[in-house]
Order: C-alpha cells, then sequence, then structure tokens
C-alpha cells in the first residue's frame, strides 16, 4: 500500500492557462489533461455549454513530483485561499475510508466518500482547520 500527497489546484475557469504557465515557468511536462465535455455524460445532470472546455482534471509531472489540476463548475464558489487542496492517493479502499472518517471529525464533507467513473472511492472533505482534502483512491472500480 501506498500513499501519496498531491497539491491541487482549483482554478476559476483558467486551468488551460495556468497548465501553459506552469509548463514554462516549472518546465513542467503535461502528463493528463481532460476537459468536463471529455468525461462520460450523465443524463441526470446536462453539462453546461459553459462547462464543456473547462479543465475537469489535469496533471503534470514537475521533476519527480505531481501536481494536479481542475476548473471550478460554473456556479460553484472561487475565492482565494480555498484554490489549494491536497489530493491524498492510495490504493487502498480501507486507508481512504480511515483517513476521510478522521478528517471529517470536526470537518464538514464537501462530497462524500463514494464511487466514481474514475475511482471505486472518492471525496471531498475539509478538516476542523479548514484545510480541504481530496481522498482518491487508485485501482479498478
Amino acid at each position: 500500500m501506498s500513499v501519496r500527497l498531491t497539491p491541487y489546484l482549483m482554478m476559476n475557469g483558467n486551468a488551460k492557462e495556468a497548465i501553459e504557465f506552469y509548463e514554462k515557468a516549472l518546465d513542467a511536462q503535461v502528463l493528463f489533461m481532460q476537459t468536463f465535455g471529455e468525461m462520460p455524460e450523465n443524463p441526470e445532470f446536462p453539462l453546461p455549454d459553459a462547462a464543456k472546455n473547462l479543465i475537469a482534471h489535469a496533471m503534470l509531472k514537475v521533476g519527480d513530483a505531481d501536481f494536479m489540476f481542475s476548473d471550478n463548475f460554473p456556479g460553484q464558489p472561487h475565492s482565494i485561499g480555498n484554490q489549494v487542496t491536497i489530493c491524498i492517493s492510495t490504493d487502498d479502499a480501507t486507508k481512504s475510508k480511515k483517513m476521510f472518517e478522521a478528517l471529517q471529525q470536526g470537518g464538514e464533507v464537501n462530497m462524500p466518500l463514494q464511487e466514481t467513473f474514475f475511482s471505486p472511492l472518492y471525496g471531498v472533505v475539509t478538516d476542523k482547520f479548514g484545510v480541504p482534502f481530496q481522498i482518491y483512491t487508485e485501482g479498478q472500480k
């Protein structure tokens, strides 16, 4: 079992611009980039046109470290100070559950830990100190 902590920047509609900037400024390599429009469709939640070209998820490599990005979905609040989260990645679902449960004590669940199209268990929680974490379980659903 491994656990990694990765900075995750939530941008306000300018993730593509930020990615291009960090590619040059930090000599970063884009490993993955997907727009909301490229994600699987969900008929229960049609995608607004304003979201189709925004970045849903991107990963850059800077030296030996990863750096993740996405744009806030249109209508979600964005303010300076909450745009950086820490993504905790593990290949152990039991560890994901344990960390999520511990971090939510005295904090706030922003997205319950659940299966998604990209992870068997994924959730977002802000701990009691105001630090936002994404818990990402690697592996097949």
